[in-house]
């Protein structure tokens, strides 16, 4: 059995009441009509799925911060919060992916920056990256302190609601369970140059968070938890 994300309870258990009473009404319309809640309940189950994964064995490797299909890689001159010259991969989630997001690779959290905004259809992802309400996680070497990633969790048209599970200070390892965004939505992974990075995916290819590469990079990125010790292991916290 697939686990749930504990982040969907309360959706969960409010939309199985109002499908229940759905369903009801439909029976007594006639019986066989209140099938037709049956996927509903089904999809809305599936949503908050949050299964483990195992991780890539390369050390070097940035990890996809979410599951979805991705839909731009961007160069930018500066990017304020890395100090320079970086590379951005968009990830658009349909309502149909896993939507729980995970840290690309060990480090720690310097910072946590919420800002309102639009819901722009994310896969208007210029638009949608500039204007929608959005939660941005800042990822510092735990030695240097120099930053080594960004990850933007934005809204999109239908999702409405961000939750981040980490704060300043807090230790990541690579694949951890950081926050997820409820329904369809869209994750950006900021890398700098410096680091050197080679994205090793193409726009509309398919991604699973924690389990499929991003890009790679020289050396272990973070200097967190041992990327040696924890490469093969699912990562369940």
């Amino acid at each position: 059995m697939i686990p749930l994300t504990r982040h969907g309870w309360r959706e969960m258990a409010v939309g199985t009441l109002i499908l229940v009473a759905a369903g009801l009404g439909l029976w007594l319309l006639y019986a066989p009509l209140a099938l037709l809640v049956v996927p509903f309940w089904l999809w809305l189950i599936a949503f908050f799925r949050d299964p483990n994964r195992p991780l890539p064995a390369d050390p070097n490797a940035i990890l996809s911060p979410a599951d979805g299909t991705v839909s731009d890689i961007t160069t930018i001159d500066h990017d304020p919060l890395l100090g320079g010259p970086a590379v951005r991969v968009g990830i658009f989630l349909s309502v149909f992916n896993v939507h729980v997001n995970r840290s690309p690779c060990d480090g720690v959290v310097v910072t946590t920056q919420y800002r309102p905004g639009k819901f722009i259809n994310a896969m208007r992802h210029d638009e949608a990256s500039a204007q929608n309400e959005s939660n941005t996680i800042v990822i510092t070497d735990v030695e240097t302190k120099k930053p080594v990633a960004v990850v933007r969790q934005i809204v999109g048209l239908i999702a409405r609601r961000i939750v981040c599970t980490v704060a300043p200070g807090d230790q990541l390892s690579r694949g951890q369970r950081i926050g997820m965004i409820k329904f369809g939505s869209r994750t950006e992974l900021y890398l700098p140059l410096w680091l050197n990075p080679r994205v090793d995916v193409k726009i509309g290819q398919s991604v699973r968070g924690a389990a499929d590469v991003v890009a790679t990079i020289n050396a272990p990125a973070g200097g967190g938890v041992s990327a040696a010790t924890s490469s093969a292991n699912e990562v369940s916290a």
